[in-house]
């Protein structure tokens, strides 16, 4: 376990900075100087830390240079682009006229002609039919060829970076979508027809709503609705016992549900920016009961919510006293038997960091590997990429520098964002100015019950992990030592969701390149979490699957998406089939908390409560 630094804040032990840097050129002073030299720059980065902190609580942690070096790159290639310009200025007099027409044939004809420009698939503002009706067709078609005007200046623009060009299309369609004409009683006509119907009770409703929410919010209360949703009583009801614990995990054992077991036992790595009960929510839509109704023993490890005291847990300590302790635990339960290995999102990055190292010391104790939404690859990450940069990262350190954490609060935010029109502004719309509130369920009461990120682990995720990408180059160390993740050998099986914006399929796919094995990739309906609690009988749910052989050539996501058998339903059964053909007969039930310590207490733990 590392122990707290005894340096001045802001340093690490080695005198170096986060990047592995001197803060200074070492020049020989005496003894006194030397001393005097070290406390002006320690108090200095302090300074700078406490700075950072102040400007990223005022910025929701976004950095300002982080903003003006995009818009800068983009304004600047813009104005040595005399072509471009010319493109831009032809596309904006051909949308004009486009628009003109469009206007002069709903004027002069009861049947308008075919919009200028289709919403995006997923953009809903404008379904409404009220929307094709004079003047909100021309409002509304406004709008969207604006949108697409600002998309074609953002991008194709010869000499900036991709990632500047990224960010600065994002920046421009979050202000777009700040000025929708859905946004505002004026031009909205679904809204204005429902405040004529109602004599504007809905917008009594609304402010109504918006008090409430502003009140629980400043009162650090759930949403309305969770509180119906009770951990232990209502979700993460799954009978079971806590059979370890250490300062990081309480370790789950359920119950089993069948005479005879599989004897190769699961053990499920969550990610610790949730609670782990999203596996395990009611009994409809459990994963865990539904595993120990197909006959396998489950463990689940339940991580803590780190508090301040907590700031110098790192990755590395969250692989010791995460998956190595859980197997070791397992290990005295269930004597001799190799284990299922199943890593969620954040715990599917650290279950492969885990399993690297265990192949190449030559630990054998997997059995399989299942990944839900994990990345290990980290080059085509998604939007959160949007995010994460050196001048982002700073910003963050420096904020979590001060706290000692990460809060959930502060990531939500980034979150929003990447679908705004849907997590903020449509929301806003239905919650705030329609006056309806959506009804509570247990999906959206667990994703209200938020965890908190270390500030060592957090810091070193996203500069090892996101910026270098140390682990799928190879690079990433283990106890002083790098690991591979093509030493893995053992059977993975891939789950990857069609609509993930926090991990997207493609980024999932790229598990066929970091080892030669056995790999079964499967793509499902669905985003990052309902894709994954996708249990039998939901309604619209299909998924494809494919599995590749250690003697086939590898595949471009494209060629696989052709190839892959689509079914129709959940996945839950074969991912189950899959593991039923990798594990032993059935046998005997191992006892529930077999030799675990005295006084642990029933599943769901004690660390899941905690707030």
């Amino acid at each position: 376990m590392p122990q707290p630094s005894t340096q001045p804040a802001g340093l690490l032990v080695d005198g170096t900075t986060s990047r592995a840097r001197p803060l200074l050129p070492r020049i020989p002073l005496p003894p006194e100087a030397e001393l005097d030299s070290y406390s002006m720059t320690a108090a200095g980065e302090i300074m700078d830390h406490a700075t950072r902190a102040l400007i990223a609580r005022m910025t929701a942690g976004l950095s300002p240079a982080a903003l003006w070096a995009t818009w800068a790159d983009w304004a600047i290639h813009l104005a040595t682009s005399p072509g471009k310009q010319s493109q831009l200025a032809s596309k904006a007099l051909r949308k004009a006229i486009r628009l003109q027409r469009y206007a002069a044939s709903c004027a002069f004809s009861h049947a308008a002609d075919e919009p200028c420009i289709e919403p995006l698939a997923q953009d809903r503002r404008f379904r409404h039919e009220s929307w094709q009706k004079p003047p909100f067709n021309l409002i509304y078609q406004s709008f969207l060829l604006t949108q697409q005007w600002w998309h074609n200046a953002t991008t194709g623009v010869r000499g900036v970076t991709p990632g500047h060009e990224r960010a600065a299309e994002f920046a421009a369609r979050q202000v777009l979508d700040i000025f929708s004409p859905s946004n505002f009683i004026a031009t909205n006509p679904e809204l204005l027809e429902r405040t004529r119907d109602e004599l504007g009770q809905n917008l009594v409703r609304g402010a109504q709503n918006l008090v409430e929410d502003l009140d629980r919010m400043a009162a650090g209360k759930p949403p309305v609705g969770a509180e119906d949703f009770r951990v232990g009583l209502d979700v993460a009801v799954t009978p079971g016992k806590v059979v370890y614990r250490n300062r990081l995990i309480e370790l789950i054992q359920y119950a089993p549900a069948t005479d005879k077991v599989r004897p190769e036992p699961i053990l499920i790595v969550p990610a610790w920016i949730m609670k782990y009960y999203i596996l395990d929510l009611s009994p409809a839509n459990s994963m865990v009961r539904y595993l120990t109704e197909r006959g396998f023993t489950v463990f689940m490890i339940s991580w803590r919510n780190p508090s301040p005291e907590d700031r110098d847990l790192g990755m590395e300590d969250y692989r010791k006293l995460g998956p190595m302790a859980a197997l070791d635990a397992i290990g005295g339960i269930c004597p001799g038997q190799k284990v299922h290995a199943v890593g969620y999102c954040l715990g599917g990055t650290l279950l492969s960091i885990a399993a690297a190292a265990m192949a190449r010391d030559g630990d054998d104790r997997l059995q399989s590997i299942s990944y839900f939404a994990a990345q290990s690859d980290f080059s085509e990450a998604g939007e959160l990429m949007l995010f994460i940069s050196e001048s982002e990262v700073t910003f963050l350190e420096d904020m979590m520098w001060e706290q000692g954490f990460l809060d959930a609060k502060q990531m939500a935010g980034a979150f929003q964002l990447l679908h705004s029109n849907d997590l903020i502004w449509s929301r806003m719309l239905r919650v705030y100015l329609m006056g309806e509130r959506d009804p509570m369920n247990d999906l959206m009461a667990w994703n209200a019950d938020t965890t908190r990120m270390p500030f060592r682990m957090h810091s070193e995720y996203l500069r090892k992990l996101f910026l270098d990408n140390e682990l799928s180059a190879g690079k990433y160390e283990v106890e002083g030592r790098p690991v591979a993740l093509g030493d893995i050998r053992v059977p993975v099986f891939a789950v990857g969701t069609e609509t993930d914006h926090v991990a997207p399929w493609r980024s999932v796919f790229k598990v066929h390149q970091q080892t030669d094995g056995e790999v079964t990739f499967v793509l499902t309906k669905g985003g990052h979490n309902a894709g994954v609690v996708s249990e039998p009988g939901h309604p619209r749910r299909h998924y494809r699957i494919d599995m590749r052989t250690h003697d086939m050539n590898h595949r471009s996501p494209d060629e696989w998406l052709q190839k892959a058998t689509l079914r129709e339903g959940s996945w839950w059964p074969a991912w189950c089939d899959w593991l039923e053909a990798r594990s032993g007969e059935p046998a005997t039930p191992p006892g529930l908390g077999f030799a675990a310590e005295p006084g642990l207490p029933d599943a769901p733990g004690t660390y899941v409560l905690m707030t």
